[in-house]
């Protein structure tokens, strides 16, 4: 599991304080909430909760995926927000480090997901048995090297794309797979990425810079 980012405090910072909600940054390699098993109850609402009573889950990012999110602190916010996030009311923009420059500048990704086995976190393409997921990209710029902010001293220098993801579902690993399907990977992803694409970066370069819920936005730009 990657160490969470130095440069939050506890693994977080605000970056504002409403009624009824938080609104913060999650560093890389802290948990959402609680997982399986008493060495993962260490997790941002747990964080969070120690310092604002009564916060609750809104949402979720994966472990490794850093960026802004919406956390409730009291129940009748709770409640509208997910109701939101569920009506698809809310947008949220990440950025990817991907390898390989990509040829086109946008595209839209038309995939459905499900789960490889069941019980497993890992996500396959089945256009059977799959739900509906589409994500948009957009290219942002083209590198002939990893960011050295998360750059492998040790792996060789390879081209890559700074992209800009827009989904349209919200499916568990969406992003990861849909990129890892066109043939750009995310760098440091340790379940859809090969190893070299995995080991060239110090973290999995997937943040989620912008959040807009009830004509508001909250942006944290990428660390990498």
């Amino acid at each position: 599991m990657t160490t969470p980012d130095p440069f939050l405090i506890d693994g977080y910072r605000v970056i504002e304080e409403g009624p009824g909600f938080i609104v913060v940054e999650k560093a890389s390699g802290l948990l959402s909430v609680p997982g399986i098993g008493p060495d993962k109850t260490d997790c941002l609402v747990a964080r969070v909760a120690s310092r604002y009573a009564g916060t609750r889950i809104v949402h979720r990012l994966d472990c490794d995926t850093s960026g802004v999110m919406v956390l409730a602190t009291d129940a009748a916010t709770h409640r509208r927000l997910s109701m939101a996030f569920e009506a698809r009311q809310v947008d949220k923009t990440y950025v990817a480090c991907v390898a390989g420059l990509m040829q086109s500048d946008s595209g839209e990704v038309d995939l459905p997901l499900r789960k490889q086995v069941l019980g497993s976190s890992k996500q396959i393409v089945c256009h059977k048995h799959g739900r509906p997921s589409q994500t948009q990209w957009h290219v942002e710029s083209r590198l002939q090297s990893v960011p050295q902010s998360v750059r492998v001293e040790s792996v060789p220098f390879f081209p890559c794309s700074m992209v800009r993801l827009e989904p349209r579902t919200g499916r568990s690993h969406q992003l990861r797979v849909h990129m890892a399907a066109l043939g750009h990977p995310i760098l440091g992803d340790n379940m859809y990425a090969p190893p070299n694409v995995f080991g060239a970066s110090t973290r999995l370069c997937l943040h989620a810079s912008v959040l807009t819920f009830e004509g508001r936005t909250f942006v944290a730009p990428p660390p990498f």
